[in-house]
């Protein structure tokens, strides 16, 4: 797939920096499954039958399939599902503010977001722009903007502990007057009149660039690696795999970070809708589709945790997993995660066959467990799910880290679970 974890990682740096956003980052996918030899499918259109490459994109998400020639009674699902969303700042309707003379862009938070990452950065701002004729154009900006932070000589007690009021404190800074200039902007980048633009989705992005760090550059800096790098390693194995009696299918959900519930996330009813298809346009009726779906699995990839050097009380006492040391299984009695050992036995012969090292994850009893697509995709599909994912630190900062290694462990572990028969 790749001639080692490094040119993985290169890879990865060049796609999240593409991907500001779920919309650039669908666009991105869309782009990459064409060079490799996909067809773009029309959901407004009769599904084509027999074997094939193929994907849909809708608004932030893509499907993508490879579909064998004809199916047999041991034909399954093979599914991989990620997420193309991370916590930022939405820009509201209402674009641009005035303070004091400042010009500042109106924000709100999107997703469980570490607040005090997002100080002090240079932000870009990207989205898509929907003009009168219902075009849709996709921008982004260079460095625009900055949330900044109050000054110590004017606030002695911050360091006793920082406390962010989420519409007063974290509205950026864009300029020193001049209302309206931000719209002006983004249309101009996207060669349309602002008077034509009657809606948009815009978000902030970290501009900083993804980087390599540590004494033996053994960890990865980036923006968006909850959940880029479990999307970006799909998105490689699938490129790569060749063809099964199975049909393998990637899904990169958009909305995760604030409940799925969309026409485009896990809880909508995008990934079930085009199943139905794949199997309907092979000629499956609805008693052979639903025992395929019952022969079906799916892997839902989403970052972890890694255990926190200077936090060890909020992670249990006896499962740390730390960095390059593979991908972890994550687990949960309450069913925040999907897996149980069924699934987690599909994953680890995965791993095995790949000679991809594994991690257990499991919450401390004292802490809540957050979720992924996993319940809701086992929820809506009735399909045995398994939930794994790399290890970061700093998860829902403006600019997490990880192990150098462990995209490509991911990637190949995804490769395996898709090509074993």
């Amino acid at each position: 797939m790749f001639e080692n974890a490094a040119s993985h990682l290169d890879d990865l740096g060049a796609f999240v920096a593409a991907s500001p956003t779920s919309y650039h980052a669908a666009q991105t996918i869309a782009d990459r499954l064409r060079g490799a030899g996909f067809e773009e499918v029309d959901e407004r259109a009769a599904f084509p039958s027999g074997a094939g490459r193929r994907f849909v994109q809708r608004h932030g998400a893509v499907v993508a399939w490879v579909q064998p020639e004809s199916f047999s009674t041991t034909t399954e699902f093979r599914i991989v599902g990620t997420h193309t969303d991370s916590p930022a700042l939405k820009v509201k309707p209402q674009e641009t503010t005035s303070s004091v003379g400042w010009t500042q862009v109106g924000v709100e938070i999107y997703g469980g977001m570490l607040l005090n990452s997002w100080l002090d950065r240079e932000l870009g701002i990207a989205g898509r722009l929907v003009t009168r004729d219902g075009a849709t154009h996709l921008v982004r900006t260079g460095p625009v903007a900055r949330v900044p932070q109050l000054t110590i000589h004017l606030d002695r007690q911050v360091n006793d502990g920082l406390k962010l009021d989420r519409q007063a404190h974290m509205q950026p800074v864009l300029a020193v007057s001049g209302e309206g200039i931000l719209l002006d902007h983004l249309a101009g980048l996207a060669g349309v009149d602002a008077d034509d633009v009657l809606a948009h989705d815009l978000f902030t992005f970290d501009v900083a660039a993804p980087a390599r760090f540590g004494l033996r550059d053994e960890f990865f800096a980036s923006a968006r690696l909850d959940n880029l790098s479990s999307t970006h390693a799909a998105l490689a194995a699938i490129e790569e795999v060749g063809a099964s009696e199975h049909v393998q299918v990637f899904i990169a959900f958009d909305h995760e970070e604030v409940g799925s519930a969309t026409s485009s996330g896990a809880a909508g009813p995008v990934l079930e809708h085009v199943l139905l298809r794949i199997a309907a346009s092979a000629g499956l009726g609805l008693d052979a589709t639903y025992a395929m779906l019952a022969r079906s699995s799916c892997i839902s990839a989403d970052s972890g945790h890694l255990v926190h050097p200077n936090y060890p009380q909020h992670h249990d006492p006896n499962v740390r997993p730390l960095p390059n040391r593979g991908p972890l299984v994550k687990l949960n009695a309450n069913q925040r995660y999907a897996t149980d050992a069924v699934g987690a036995g599909i994953w680890l012969r995965a791993c095995e066959a790949a000679d991809v090292p594994t991690q257990s994850f499991v919450s401390n009893n004292a802490m809540p467990c957050g979720s992924t697509i996993g319940p809701i995709t086992a929820t809506r599909l009735g399909i045995t799910t398994v939930d794994v994912g790399i290890g970061l630190l700093s998860m829902h900062s403006a600019r997490e880290m990880c192990g150098v290694e462990d995209p490509y462990l991911l990637a190949r572990g995804m490769e395996s679970y898709w090509g074993q028969s």
